[in-house]
């Protein structure tokens, strides 16, 4: 009887040794994604206002959040910023898309290995709010609507 025990306890033993490897996969894919969020934190956003308007609103973002300006760069169709805090390098890239749209890229580096998404994304949300306010709104004609007449609706 003792060698059937032992035989039946090796076969209900069988199928837990095949979860060992799922669960270090599983944990190696949570872990990759922990990373991926810290190596590659870049926030990017369109705005539909000119080159123009957009960097003035970076800039007036970098102040607000206490950002030193450190020096700026010119590529191909934009423009570079670069600014620092005591402990991040951040990196604003400013691209025209059109006359009226421009991409805006944050990148914000923490150390020398990892990114810190949440400042970028809040430079790029500051970005938005100054723009917001600095730009007027469309009147209903410019939108596409009318001032008068018939109004359809769907």
């Amino acid at each position: 009887m003792a060698p059937r025990a032992i035989l039946v306890l090796i076969g209900a033993c069988l199928p837990l040794a095949a979860c060992e490897p799922v669960a270090i996969a599983l944990l190696g894919a949570g872990a990759s994604t922990a990373i991926r969020y810290n190596l590659d934190g870049v926030a990017a956003r369109t705005f539909t206002a000119p080159l123009a308007a957009v960097k003035d609103a970076s800039l007036a973002a970098l102040e607000r959040m206490g950002l030193t300006l450190d020096s700026t760069s010119r590529f191909d169709t934009g423009e570079t910023l670069f600014a620092r805090a005591e402990n991040r390098d951040i990196e604003v890239e400013i691209e025209p898309i059109s006359k009226q749209a421009t991409r805006l890229r944050v990148t914000a580096k923490s150390g020398s290995l990892f990114y810190d998404n949440a400042t970028a994304m809040e430079l790029v949300q500051q970005t938005e709010r100054l723009l917001t306010a600095a730009l007027p709104a469309p009147t209903p004609a410019a939108a596409g609507g009318s001032t008068g007449g018939s109004r359809v609706s769907f």
